[in-house]
Formats: structure tokens, sequence, C-alpha cells
């Protein structure tokens, strides 16, 4: 027989395996939603009484719209019963994530995505919220009150948050999960998730969400955990379900979580010798490296132990170059990051977002991985990474000396003294500080000597004293400054405004909002708009001051805007408005919300003049 026929059959047998996941995954989601109905229906019975709890507390998120120091539009909203469902509409008492759509990926200030990203991690917030009792989960329902459909994902945890012990083993398991989805509706709707069974009680629940597809801020009101005391203990009806549903579920899964016994898919056990490895051995080596930059490291992870050969090319430090942790966060631990230590001694991209809390990754376990694949690192996104302390900060001073971007997003439990090492990052152009407690002495010491800073972001940093003394040293140090996030800062004002706009000219992205210690009357907002002329993005979200003067100089002076946030003013009105849009070519995103001469019928006629600006109009029923 020709040895074609062999790889012909076995092209064949593939294609036909293809062929059937497809057909049978098409309908695989109405298949479970079905199947899980059925366990949810016949879990409980009448000696094992449901209990129906609110959330007794927030304990973490990743942003909220709302300020430190209040509780409007905060993450803290979704403690306890709801404030404002059913009704519907822009309401202060609900929570709020800091961004929607995909405005904030298309300004200056956006950073390029990560490589190797898997295609079913989707998670852009996250919350993660306590109740009373722990409870095998029967349902969990969110109470959504604007703009819906954001939650992509809600999981459970099995460690007691009010347990005096700390537990032995912390797992996480996924509830419900499903791809973002675009509601074309804004009204409130109680979310009620087809949840699956869970093999421990939990009280501690997390929601993440995405909201790349919404029109504006989702709000969420409350969320409700039902669920039993006792085990529940399946009917024999569930025995209905399709076993090769369940594989294919178990498997997307076990990818979406995280790298499941890493330090198993990563073991340096020898391989069997076994024949030759076929045409692969005739392939040129970059070609092999170039074919598996395209597998996810779950999927790297499975390949090295297939062959010598393949494994040799899955443990090249030139398949780590860009590496993306954030996805497996539920399972990362110290013996994930020693077993890819020697991989990654070429990094230079790591992103360990979301990971190492209560526990997974130790102080110890993050050094040593930084003094062995710290050299190389020009980026590191450690948005959330609770155990982050002062000895972590200067291992990274003293161990990543090319560091160019640096990310400590919501690391709010950083302790101020731990900033000051920042410093000694000269080469930093990127610095990302929202919601942390760095204080206006640490700062200055960075703004002195990062003076090659493109993009900072100081947003909602409550324990900064002055701002205007911090915009003077921003303006005399950071000239080749891009975009500034100065959002929540509560005492910046026209004195701190002139410093930036003189010593600042390249700006092009520019967040003020919430900053109520600027007044138009001072000619603040003319000044930038004459100093600035390359801002593409402004927000001057909820100052009340702005007027038409502004505007209109604007409409002269900054012809490349392209985001404009002027929510809640009263001095505005559609004539200049219309001045702007006519100027302003590229404009795409006007937020006119609660701007009280900007009325619904303004908001009509503008779109009919203007039908490629997204024009923002936010109610409250």
């Amino acid at each position: 027989m020709s040895p074609v026929f062999p790889m012909l059959t076995v092209l064949t047998m593939f294609y036909y395996i293809c062929l059937r996941r497809r057909a049978r995954t098409a309908t695989r989601g109405e298949m479970m939603n079905s199947h899980r109905t059925i366990e949810s229906n016949s879990r409980t019975s009448s000696l094992n009484a449901e209990v129906v709890q609110y959330a007794k507390e927030v304990v973490d998120f990743s942003s909220h719209y709302g300020s430190e120091n209040s509780m409007s539009y905060t993450m803290r909203n979704l403690a306890g019963v709801p404030n404002v469902f059913p009704s519907s509409g822009d309401f202060t008492q609900t929570a709020v994530f800091r961004t929607y759509g995909t405005w904030w990926d298309q300004c200056p200030s956006a950073s390029l995505p990560f490589k190797r990203t898997p295609p079913n991690f989707q998670s852009q917030d996250y919350v993660e919220l306590t109740f009373e009792q722990q409870v095998y989960p029967t349902a969990v329902h969110v109470l959504e009150t604007y703009h819906p459909g954001a939650v992509i994902r809600i999981l459970a945890c099995s460690a007691n948050p009010y347990s005096p012990n700390p537990p032995t083993e912390v797992r996480w398991e996924i509830l419900w999960s499903e791809r973002p989805t675009k509601l074309n509706a804004s009204q409130a709707r109680q979310f009620k998730p087809c949840i699956k069974q869970i093999n421990f009680p939990t009280n501690l629940i997390r929601l993440e969400v995405n909201s790349s597809l919404l029109d504006y801020y989702t709000e969420l009101d409350a969320v409700v955990l039902h669920g039993v005391k006792d085990k529940p203990v399946l009917s024999l009806k569930t025995s209905l379900i399709d076993m090769n549903d369940i594989d294919d579920d178990a498997y997307e899964e076990k990818d979406g979580c995280g790298m499941d016994n890493l330090n198993k898919k990563f073991s340096s056990a020898v391989l069997r010798e076994g024949p030759n490895n076929g045409y692969f051995d005739k392939l040129p080596y970059e070609l092999i490296q170039l074919i598996l930059n395209h597998l996810t490291l779950p999927d790297l992870c499975r390949l090295a132990q297939t062959c010598k050969l393949l494994s040799q090319h899955c443990c090249d430090p030139l398949q780590y170059i860009h590496l993306n942790l954030q996805p497996y966060w539920a399972k990362l631990d110290d013996t994930s990051l020693e077993f890819l230590q020697s991989r990654c001694t070429l990094v230079q991209w790591l992103n360990l977002s979301w990971t190492g809390n209560r526990g997974f990754i130790s102080v110890a376990g993050f050094s040593r991985f930084l003094k062995v694949c710290g050299s190389e690192l020009v980026r590191l996104e450690l948005s959330c990474s609770h155990f982050l302390n002062e000895t972590c900060l200067e291992v990274i001073s003293e161990m990543c000396p090319n560091l160019q971007a640096l990310n400590l997003s919501s690391c709010d439990k950083l302790p101020p003294q731990a900033f000051n090492h920042i410093a000694k990052l000269c080469s930093l152009k990127r610095l990302v500080l929202y919601r942390t407690k760095v204080e206006q002495t640490a700062l200055l010491s960075i703004l002195n000597f990062c003076s090659e800073l493109q993009h900072l972001s100081l947003g909602s940093c409550v324990m900064i004293e002055d701002y205007d003394v911090i915009a003077s040293m921003i303006g005399a140090k950071c000239k080749k400054l891009r975009t500034l996030d100065l959002w929540r800062c509560k005492n910046i004002t026209e004195n701190g405004i002139a410093e930036l706009a003189f010593g600042c000219p390249l700006l092009e992205e520019l967040d003020l909002g919430w900053c109520p210690t600027l007044q138009s009357s001072t000619g603040c907002f003319t000044r930038l708009a004459r100093q600035l002329p390359h801002l593409q993005k402004l927000f001057l979200t909820a100052n009340r001051s702005v007027c038409d003067t502004d505007i209109e100089e604007l409409a002269c002076n900054c012809t490349r805007l392209q985001q404009l946030d002027i929510l809640g003013t009263r001095m505005v009105s559609p004539a200049s408005l219309r001045k702007l849009l006519e100027s302003c070519k590229d404009l795409s995103l006007l937020d006119v919300s609660f701007c009280s001469q900007i009325d619904n019928r303004a908001v009509l006629e503008l779109n009919a003049s203007f039908p490629k600006v997204f024009i923002k109009k936010s109610f409250t029923q």
C-alpha cells in the first residue's frame, strides 16, 4: 500500500472528529442549560430547606466609578438589600465599574494586549462578596438596574473569610460562565443564570464582568445567594446528561479557570524514548517556534509532554517573551512560578494581575521568580495583586532595571512607604497607581527621578495632600507626558492646571473627572484648550461650571479631540456643542448626561446631523 493512504486515512478521521465536535457543540449551551435545570430542580428535598441571603460585605474589587470616601457609585453598594431595584436608570446608590464599551481601548493611554490570552478568558473587572452563611449554592441572582449584560462569570470559593483559622486549601469553582453578549434593552432585570452544583459549601462569591459591548455603564444593585446547608444529592434524572457533553464542559472549565496541576505539566520528568518524529525533524527550528506561538499556555504545557523534540521547543525561553498569567489567577501559586522559572529567563512582558491572593503566592515565591526572570522585564502588570508588600516593590526596583511599564492598579493594601522604591526605576514610561495609598512625598520622588514618563494614572489616590504641588512637579519634570489621569483628585486648582498646561504641551489625554475644586470662571479650561492642541481625550465629568466659552475654545484649538465628557454641567447649550461637532471631525464620544440645557430633543437633532458621533445621555427613572 502506498504511504499516502495511511496519511489520507488519518486526515479523514481528523476531519470527521472536527465535524462531529462542531455539530455537538453547536447546541451544547442549550443542552447544558436544560440539564442544569433538571439538576437544580432535583437537588433538594423538603428536609434540606433553602437559605436565601443578600451579600453581607464587599471584600475586593478591581475598579469602581465612585470615590473611596463616599457611597455614590461604589462597589460597596452591592452589600445588603436592593437600593433601587426594580427601578431602572442611573442611580448613585448602585455599584458601577470604571469603564464601559471599547472607548478606553481606543484612547492614547491604552496598553497593547498580551499575546496568548485564551479566547475563553474575557473578564475585565471583578467584585468579590461575602455572605453570612456557608451554603451549597442552588442559585445566584444578580439585580441589574441599568444596561445589564456585563456579568460573564460567577465563581464560588471554598474559603470562609469569617473563619478564625486559615484554610489548608483554597479552591475556586466556576458556577456559570458565558461569552459577552449584547442586550438591546437598558432596563432593569433580575439575572438568574443556571449554575452548576459544587461539592463544597461557600459564602464567598465572585462576579467577573466584561463591559465591552455595553452602550453605557452597567449598574448593579444587589446579589442574592440561594443554597442549602447540607450537601445535596443528585436525582437519578441527571443520568440523562450526555457524557460527551460533560467532558467538553469540564475541559473548557479547566482551561478557563487555570493551569491545573501546572507543576505536573511543566515537570522535568524524562520522556520515554520513542520512534523518530516524522516530518517534524525536517522542519526548521524557527518554523516550529512560530507554530507554537499560536498555542495557549496550558496547550503548550500539554504539548511538552508528547515527545522530546516538542518538549525542547515548548521549554524554549523564546516562547515566554510575553507571559500572561492573569487568566489562571485561580490556580497560580508558588509551585507554578517555580516550574515556570527556568523557562522565563527572557520574559519581557509579564502579567500577574489578580494573582496570588489568599496565600496562593508568597513574597518569597514572587521574589525568587523575579530574581531569575526580572532582568529583561520591560512591562509588569500587577493589578489587584494583594500579596504585594514593600519587600516586593524593593525586589522589583532592584531586579528589573529595564522596566518601562508598571501597573499597580487597585493594590490598595500596599503600605505608603513601599512606593518610595519606584523612584529607582528611572526608565519608567508608564505608571498606573489608580486606587493606591501612594503619598505625596513618595510621588514627588518618583516624578523627580522618572522623567521619561509618558503615561501616568493617579486616579482616586486619596492619600495625596496637595495635587497642585504634584501638578507643578509633573509640569517641571515630565516634559514627555502624553496621558494623565487625575480622576477624583479632590484639591487640584487652576494653579496646578496652569503648571500642567505650560509644562506638558504633548498631552493627548487628560482626565479631570469629579475634580470639584476646578472652576471655569478662573479660566483654567480655556487655558487647557489653548495650550494643549494635541488633546484627543478630555474628561471634565461632573464639573458644574463648564460653560459655552470652554466648549468654543475646545472647538477652536483642539480639533483632534475624539472623546469629551461634560456630564453634569448646567452651562453648556446645544449651539456650542454644534460648533464643537463641526470643528472636531474625529470626535466619536460625547457624554452630555445630566446636562440641564441638553434635553433629549437636542440630542436627537445632534445625532441626526452627526451620525458618526456616539452622544451619551443617561437618565434616571
